[in-house]
């Protein structure tokens, strides 16, 4: 048989402590819950065709930087017969951390059956 005092005072002082710990936990998981990357891709394009009313279709590219997020996501603008004179554009988009969508810009626009060209003189 154990000797213990269970005494409101004691009862309190072990709520107390059970309940500190599981704020504790509760903060820690919220710092260490950061988006994956599939997430943030995925919430990106939702974002981005949700302020622009029109289609996200790729992500062209995509890197972690120290404020969050920054992708380059490819959008149908201006949709054509035949498909392949549509009008594509680039946005540069900027996302936070917790990956809600801080900021865009069109960085280029062109028809979806063009091809970049390579360099000076080259197509």
């Amino acid at each position: 048989m154990s000797n213990t005092n269970n005494t409101p005072e004691s009862q309190g002082s072990q709520q107390s402590s059970h309940k500190s710990q599981r704020t504790q936990k509760t903060q820690d998981s919220q710092e260490s819950r950061r988006p994956r990357p599939m997430e943030v891709l995925r919430d990106a394009r939702a974002q981005l065709a949700e302020l622009t009313g029109m289609t996200a279709e790729s992500v062209s590219s995509f890197e972690r930087t120290e404020e969050g997020w920054s992708l380059e996501v490819e959008i149908l603008e201006l949709e054509r017969v035949p498909d392949t004179m549509s009008l594509m554009a680039s946005y540069q988009v900027e996302l936070d951390a917790e990956g809600q969508l801080t900021g865009y810009r069109r960085v280029r626009r062109y028809e979806r059956g063009r091809a970049d060209a390579r360099g000076p003189g080259g197509r």
